[in-house]
């Protein structure tokens, strides 16, 4: 089962039709791939729930500023340092 569900999504940025499934569906995908490559993880409906809230953060950023070229992992960082690999 993926991380975020359209359904979960939906609910998140308060849309009520289905007329911009296909474009949130492409956003929950992007955040789902930005996320995995920042962390090294598989990301599943079982991740931690920062994981999960850093995803929909940035469905939300990519819905509302859909002009933007890239949604910004700053705007998700504080959920996302305990899950990054430690380097030396």
């Amino acid at each position: 089962m993926p991380p975020v569900t359209l359904a979960e999504a939906r609910l998140f940025l308060r849309v009520t039709d289905d007329a911009e499934d296909g474009l949130v569906q492409l956003l929950i995908d992007a955040a789902v791939a930005r996320v995995e490559a920042a962390t090294g993880l598989t990301l599943t409906d079982a991740s931690p729930a920062p994981l999960r809230l850093a995803l929909l953060m940035l469905v939300a950023h990519g819905f509302e500023h859909r002009e933007a070229t890239e949604s910004p992992l700053a705007l998700v960082e504080p959920w996302l340092a305990p899950f990054r690999p430690v380097r030396l």
